[in-house]
């Protein structure tokens, strides 16, 4: 299974809680372009896990624009603040659903610590905005393929 992890979009700060902050143009454009390279890439996702935070929820709109997402479902655990052990068993029950290609949109730091619990042998990557990490994940243990950052 491919397991993609994405940082959101850049976002504004004038907003009344962090929960509601939105992207910016910037934001806008860097997750287009994400979804066009992931199209490129020949990426069709089974399913899409993202953060119930409004600049998550964008970020993946904006992907899924340009890239096929068929399924979407929002976790209340995809927060920064999130566990990724939760996240990692999630995952590890999506194969035997037929999925093989899943995004996950959520925020720092969960998603450097959700690559090194998939991926324990390695340091997770700086995750600049719209940026993604593609994991090959067998079982439990990760292989980090790839690292794509944003123009």
């Amino acid at each position: 299974m491919k397991v993609c992890i994405m940082r959101h979009g850049e976002a504004g700060f004038s907003a009344s809680s962090d929960s509601s902050r939105y992207l910016t143009p910037l934001g806008i454009r860097q997750a287009i372009q994400a979804g066009q390279w992931l199209k490129q890439q020949n990426f069709q996702f089974d399913i899409g896990l993202v953060s119930p935070y409004l600049r998550a929820q964008q970020t993946l709109a904006e992907l899924s624009s340009q890239v096929s997402v068929s399924t979407v479902e929002t976790d209340k655990l995809l927060v920064p603040g999130g566990n990724p052990e939760y996240i990692a068993n999630l995952l590890s029950t999506f194969p035997s659903q037929g999925f093989e290609q899943v995004i996950i949109v959520s925020h720092l730091p969960l998603v450097g610590y959700l690559v090194n619990e998939l991926c324990p042998d390695i340091s997770p990557p700086m995750f600049p905005t719209a940026s993604i990490a593609c994991i090959e994940l067998t079982s439990t243990i990760g292989k980090l393929e790839w690292f794509h950052q944003a123009e």
